[in-house]
């Protein structure tokens, strides 16, 4: 699958249009800019700002950048740590997400319109709200926009056509509604991101020099047009999650430049061309859960390895037949929903089947409960050395005067709400934050390297690990290694919220350079712990010593509670599923991506909300880490194994045992042992599973069947029959939907159900 490159690469052709001045800034724009700052008020990246700062030779970050052009603001980044939601303009309130109600987008934009030669313009999670305003249009020289993950609401304002020079505009991430203006107008428009708004319903129009498009997660309900077919730059086409109708268009895969082409989780319907031409440099293709029927073209029908199709969820007479509805299903009104793949033994061996979740009820499933992340910060409070409120000051690797105004993802997909922004750090902000890394905050110093427990400047509580660099190595591996573990940030991944290359750090006997790597702080309540009630009491007392925090006295509470309270299925369910996530972001959401990550349940954490953690997965360091900074590593953390993907499949059955017997499997005989007694269970009587699950009050028994025949399916011996983490996924969700519909009154997705005593 191809890299995103083509997506981020314009703004450096912007960037590197606009020729460098090492003059200050004229006045006049000096205090626009601090104008700008009180207007967002006061964000921590800007206070740093003062009189004697010198905007145009101010640091480069991916978070803060300030380019000039004879003394004139040219290019202005700014992204912020603000996560965004869906709001409405009829009842929105200002919430500690967002800028105070005192905010106006009108003021604001007046300001920003003042720096008449800006050329690019990145506000990005700043907590902004409002509509955008029709004075858009003042900024004549803008060739890049971007607004992405704020709070702006209402129309897009057709002035924005008037913009010329615009060649990428990114507004993903907000509550914009209503039609997408004309853009046709817009004749040098390249990239254009709508993502993950309330716009539609029509495809919108567009020039046909665009390279990027995407309109996820929207509420078009039109056809995609023929006229796309005049689109023969066209890199990549995200439309997926939609209400789109109607034909493909055949034209659509054979486009020259095509390389990544997204259509699922629409109503498209129809049967594809055999005859249709693929071009070659598409290699993804994702048709999923659409109403489309008959074959597939042979382009995509072929098994080449450059080349990933997914069409399950439709009526297609391709692959597998369990994976696709009967052509009935397709010839009515689709679901809501479309139902997941349930796992059915067949001949005495778990098989995949349709899931039985069609009539009546399936047309109501669309109203799943969305689980709101809590986020508790523990406020310091420990010896911190006094010196002065300084900002966290990000520092680019790179010695580039300019950078990718996007840089902060605008695909949410990945799941990052509630964490920390990435951040590179200076060595002075470690120093900080561990207090010259006394003593009494070092946590481990064994095979992980050394642990260290620290405090950023805005109270959150983070983990500092110290690693060594090797003296050979080359800039550019660094650079991609680093690109690489900025975007481990997900809910279910004890993720890396920065680092810190500390070229000046020198230990007494060795002058090799330390990377610092930057976690958020987890408790230390494991899986394990919750399985076995074996809470350790001496990390209790050291918690309450050490951070004298309320929280860590109620999740102590809530273990030893626990301990007495046994989990209800639907818990089980849960945790299970987040373990799913957080294995599929590290298996696809990254590029290359991450296997052999030790899933075991002493590495999965939780919080007092049984959300669940991964840590201990794999980093991409290994040709650069020469040890950790106080002796050697743990055996193959840092690198890459060559088929490590079905070995985290397996371990992850291996899981799914654990979490549904609730007893420890320390043994390959054990495990064995463990497969024999359930595969019997399970065409035995329900009260010889119930002696084995550890499944307390009312529960759905299909549900329980169908998450064992995943585990099942996870351990089969030989890798290769292994399904995929997607698989998984798809059926722990589907078991998740029949505990969901199951009522002890037999109103079910399922037609069998229990009752534990």
């Amino acid at each position: 699958m191809a890299k995103n490159g083509a997506l981020f690469g314009l703004i450096f052709v912007i960037s590197l249009s606009i020729p460098l001045s090492l003059a200050q800034l004229v006045p006049s724009e000096a205090r626009i800019l601090f104008r700008l700052r009180q207007m967002i008020e006061f964000p921590p990246i800007l206070q740093h700002w003062n009189r004697s700062t010198e905007f145009c030779n101010d640091s480069v970050s991916p978070f803060l950048t300030v380019l000039c052009s004879e003394n004139r603001v040219t290019q202005f980044v700014l992204i912020g740590n603000k996560s965004s939601t869906s709001v409405s303009a009829m009842n929105f309130t200002a919430t500690e997400q967002t800028l105070s109600q005192s905010f106006s987008s009108d003021a604001f934009f007046t300001t920003i319109t003042k720096l008449t030669s800006l050329k690019s313009l990145s506000l990005v999670s700043l907590g902004l709200w409002g509509p955008i305003p029709t004075k858009i249009d003042r900024l004549k020289s803008l060739e890049l926009l971007n607004l992405s993950k704020n709070y702006f609401f209402g129309d897009i304002p057709s002035t924005i056509t008037n913009l010329k020079s615009l060649k990428s505009v990114a507004l993903a991430e907000n509550s914009l509604n209503g039609s997408v203006p004309d853009l046709t107008k817009l004749g040098n428009l390249e990239e254009l991101d709508l993502g993950r708004n309330l716009l539609g319903p029509e495809f919108p129009s567009l020039g046909t020099k665009i390279v990027n498009l995407v309109l996820k997660n929207n509420s078009f309900r039109s056809q995609i047009p023929s006229t796309i077919a005049r689109f023969d730059r066209l890199q990549r086409l995200d439309v997926s999650n939609n209400e789109f109708n109607g034909v493909v268009p055949d034209a659509l895969f054979a486009l020259p430049e095509i390389n990544q082409l997204n259509l699922a989780g629409n109503a498209l319907s129809g049967a594809l061309s055999m005859e249709s031409q693929c071009s070659e440099r598409l290699e993804f293709v994702d048709l999923s859960n659409n109403l489309l029927t008959g074959g597939m073209p042979m382009c995509l029908n072929s098994n080449s390895s450059r080349r990933t199709v997914l069409f399950s969820g439709n009526c297609l007479m391709a692959g597998e037949i369990d994976y696709q509805h009967p052509a009935s299903f397709c010839h009515e009104k689709p679901l809501s929903v479309m139902p997941p793949i349930q796992l059915e033994k067949k001949n005495g061996k778990p098989k995949p089947k349709l899931g039985l979740i069609f009539g009546a009820v399936g047309a109501v499933v669309g109203g799943v409960a969305v689980l709101v992340l809590l986020v508790l910060a523990v406020v310091p409070r420990l010896r911190r050395r006094k010196t002065p409120n300084k900002a966290v000051r990000t520092i680019s690797i790179s010695n580039k005067a300019s950078v990718d105004a996007r840089l902060a993802p605008t695909d949410t997909s990945l799941g990052v709400l509630g964490l920390l922004p990435y951040h590179i750090f200076s060595f002075e902000d470690i120093e900080d934050a561990t207090n010259s890394f006394e003593q009494s905050n070092l946590m481990e110093d064994g095979s992980h390297g050394q642990l260290y427990k620290g405090w950023l400047r805005d109270g959150s509580m983070v983990v500092v690990r110290c690693l060594q660099l090797k003296q050979a190595r080359s800039h550019q591996s660094l650079a991609r290694a680093m690109e690489s573990i900025s975007k481990l940030q997900h809910q279910n991944l004890v993720s890396i919220v920065g680092h810190c290359i500390g070229s000046e750090v020198q230990e007494p006997n060795n002058k090799a350079s330390n990377m610092f790597l930057v976690y958020e702080y987890t408790s230390n309540y494991t899986l394990k712990s919750l399985l076995t009630g074996k809470w350790n009491r001496t990390i209790n007392s050291v918690l309450l010593l050490v951070y004298g925090s309320v929280h860590n006295y109620l999740l102590i509470s809530l273990a030893e509670q626990r301990r007495q309270d046994p989990l209800k299925w639907q818990q089980r369910m849960s945790i299970i599923t987040g373990v799913a996530k957080g294995l599929q972001f590290l298996h696809t959401g990254t590029s290359p991506g991450m296997f052999g990550n030790d899933l075991k349940v002493e590495n999965i954490m939780l919080d007092d909300n049984l959300s669940t953690k991964i840590n201990s997965y794999r980093l991409p360091l290994v040709s650069l880490i020469g040890s950790a900074c106080s002796g050697p590593l743990r055996s193959g953390e840092l690198n890459y194994p060559t088929h490590g993907e079905k070995e985290d499949i397996y371990q992850l059955g291996i899981v799914l045992l654990e979490v549904v017997t609730g007893k420890l499997i320390t043994s390959q005989s054990e495990l064995e042992v463990k497969i024999t007694q359930l595969q019997q269970s399970l065409t035995g009587s329900p009260s010889k599973l119930r002696e084995l699950a550890d499944v307390h009050g009312t529960f759905s028994l299909d549900s329980l069947r169908n998450t064992i025949e995943i585990a099942f399916n996870c351990l089969s011996k030989q890798p290769s029959e292994r399904p995929s983490i997607e698989n998984v996924l798809w059926n722990l969700q589907y078991s998740a939907q029949l505990q969901e519909g199951w009522t002890p009154n037999g109103e079910s997705f399922s037609r069998q159900s229990y009752s534990s005593i």
